[in-house]
């Protein structure tokens, strides 16, 4: 019995943090060609062999102690004091602030697997810019608290406690969703649940977005009533909920590469076929998966897996890699690894785009390198009224924002300086639309 290489296990991880690097073709429905599909199964089958080879090796790891990263007085990558936020339940909740007290109120939202430190270019250039700018570490991420998913405490944190009912379903029927080719149209069923009933979902850091907006940015602020929100990836999904559920609270949102979470059951090629094997897969590595979690969490693998989405590679400096991974290695970060990686549910873009509140603006930019991020299906977005702009770079991977933030922070002031526009009543100026084949076609 092999073991998979470093490659493979790097290769095959990047796929199930929803960031799936191989090709689909844009002729067909997100089908993999031959090819593809064989050196997904290939790669699937060498990590299941590998897992089971942990179930004898896991004895040994539990033997073998070290000490756990502690969090730093002050972030290595921003030189801000990191702070902490009590939230429900006593869950201890970090950020960093940085600009004025009565400047313009400005949160960014972090992306899968990072944490506040990842806005080290942003948080500056909005506090020099005269914003109170303030970025947090999501619950289960970074430096806050990460407690077991199926505790008490984590599940009465659970942000789908009371959402779904007879009014309010927790599967969303023939919902329309974009192609990567950016033409044409799937009608899909969205289950929202997490599969497993971890409380590490979108509705519960939506829940925590919203209430840190109002227990720590404004509740002090007698200047201003809302927030305007800044989101990498996944992080989108968050923000996007947020202002769907409490559209009061925030003006709008500048995302930077949205997320289409290719592990969701409405996104994974042939569902009926390919989601039974990804769910046993996904369970293999709740239940297993520490060993090889314990194999890739080291600086060199780390910098390597980070070099895939990062066009501009000079940007993964030794910083990034140390504050993206410290955190990781403390207690619980591995189990909220392997919950996340098992979402194979919850919101989508063009699912909340359509139904998003009027007069919240969404501005769009991201990397035409990102491997992850089809360009068309990004383009495709502005045909939903809330967004205003769509904007892509060349040579840009899927972090922008620390790639690139010559090219962001100008557009993303433009965007701020829009929703200072859009409170003094001006109309705004949506960009032209590329004429698309609309013609939906089912998903079974």
């Amino acid at each position: 019995m092999c073991q998979p290489s470093k490659e493979e296990l790097n290769s095959w991880t990047m796929l199930m943090m929803q960031k799936n690097s191989i090709r689909r073709t844009t002729s067909s429905k997100f089908a993999y060609t031959g090819p593809e599909y064989r050196l997904l199964t290939m790669r699937i089958a060498h990590i299941s062999i590998y897992l089971c080879t942990a179930v004898l090796l896991q004895s040994i790891s539990l033997g073998l102690s070290f000490s756990a990263p502690v969090c730093p007085k002050v972030s290595p990558a921003t030189g801000l004091p990191n702070m902490f936020y009590t939230w429900k339940e006593d869950q201890q909740i970090r950020y960093q602030s940085c600009g004025p007290k009565d400047g313009e109120p400005v949160v960014l939202v972090h992306g899968l697997f990072v944490n506040s430190d990842h806005w080290r270019k942003s948080l500056k250039a909005l506090g020099d810019a005269g914003y109170h700018a303030y970025a947090l570490d999501l619950w289960g991420s970074g430096w806050s608290d990460k407690p077991p998913s199926n505790s008490q405490v984590a599940q009465r944190c659970n942000g789908e406690n009371g959402r779904f009912d007879e009014t309010r379903p927790d599967v969303l029927l023939n919902i329309p969703l974009g192609t990567t080719g950016g033409k044409r149209k799937r009608i899909c069923n969205i289950e929202l649940r997490h599969p497993t009933g971890s409380p590490y979902n979108f509705f519960t850091w939506s829940e925590l977005l919203t209430d840190f907006c109002r227990d720590v940015v404004l509740k002090e602020d007698h200047d201003h009533t809302d927030v305007t929100l800044v989101a990498n990836s996944i992080g989108s999904i968050t923000c996007q909920q947020a202002i769907i559920d409490t559209p009061d609270l925030y003006k709008g949102v500048f995302v930077i590469c949205p997320n289409f979470r290719e592990l969701h059951s409405a996104e994974v090629p042939v569902a009926t076929v390919s989601m039974p094997l990804v769910r046993q897969v996904q369970r293999l590595l709740r239940e297993y998966g520490q060993v090889a979690f314990d194999a890739l969490a080291k600086p060199d693998t780390v910098k390597q897996i980070l070099k895939e989405p990062y066009a501009v590679q000079e940007a993964v400096d030794d910083t990034l890699v140390k504050v993206l991974l410290d955190p990781l290695l403390t207690e619980g970060a591995s189990k909220v690894v392997f919950d996340t990686l098992s979402y194979s549910a919850g919101p989508l873009p063009e699912q909340q785009l359509a139904m998003f509140p009027e007069n919240k603006p969404v501005w769009i930019c991201y990397g035409k390198s990102d491997p992850w991020t089809p360009s068309a299906r990004v383009e495709a977005l502005l045909e939903h009224d809330c967004v205003e702009k769509v904007t892509g770079w060349e040579g840009v991977g899927h972090c922008p924002h620390d790639e690139a933030p010559e090219l962001v922070h100008p557009m993303l002031f433009d965007f701020l300086n829009r929703m200072k526009e859009k409170d003094s009543g001006k109309a705004p100026v949506k960009q032209e639309e590329v004429q698309r084949d609309a013609k939906p076609y089912f998903i079974s």
